[in-house]
């Protein structure tokens, strides 16, 4: 019996939710943390992935096509650049004790350079661009919901985020976050 290609898309939905339950096990019992919002953006950007997987290369010419392209090596630039700063200049430590926060995200210094000097979140701008290029692959309600919901998402979990990073780094971040915008240079 051949598998159709809803089960097939049923069948890696439910595997890769599996490895982002994994991911934010710790994060799902706190409410409180990013990654508890995390784990819900990244549940939308799999659901809009999976969605329009089969038009990924659909007319490939086209302005939409082309907009989603831009989109999908803009959040993979945004994601190669800001994981590198946050190694490089974040210094992240494994000695810290949070088991909430993920390896790179345990830095010990506040990263302003590079993307950061701009905005405060490149990767979750990098999981924007990522959701919004998926959606642009085939339009319709449905992708808009899922694009809706990755936002609001990554936008509640820039929010908790900001206060985690406000306790850590205290008067510098306060500073920081005057002088740069969340997602978009110069505008939001």
């Amino acid at each position: 019996m051949a598998i159709d290609g809803l089960t097939w898309t049923w069948v890696l939905f439910l595997v890769f939710s599996a490895g982002i339950v994994l991911l934010s096990w710790k994060s799902l019992h706190n409410w409180r943390s990013h990654g508890f919002y995390r784990f819900f953006a990244f549940e939308a950007i799999l659901a809009l992935i999976l969605l329009n997987i089969e038009y990924w290369f659909h007319q490939p010419f086209s302005v939409r096509q082309i907009l989603s392209w831009l989109l999908l090596l803009l959040s993979l630039l945004l994601a190669v650049h800001g994981f590198m700063l946050l190694r490089r200049i974040g210094k992240p430590d494994a000695a810290i004790q949070d088991p909430i926060r993920l390896s790179i995200e345990k830095t010990t210094q506040l990263v302003k350079v590079g993307a950061y000097r701009y905005i405060r979140h490149p990767l979750y701008a990098s999981l924007l661009c990522l959701a919004w290029g998926a959606f642009l692959k085939h339009p319709s309600p449905v992708g808009a919901g899922l694009g809706a919901i990755a936002t609001l998402a990554l936008y509640a979990t820039s929010r908790m985020e900001e206060a985690e990073n406000l306790e850590q780094f205290g008067a510098e971040y306060t500073d920081y976050m005057q002088q740069t915008k969340m997602f978009i240079p110069y505008v939001f």
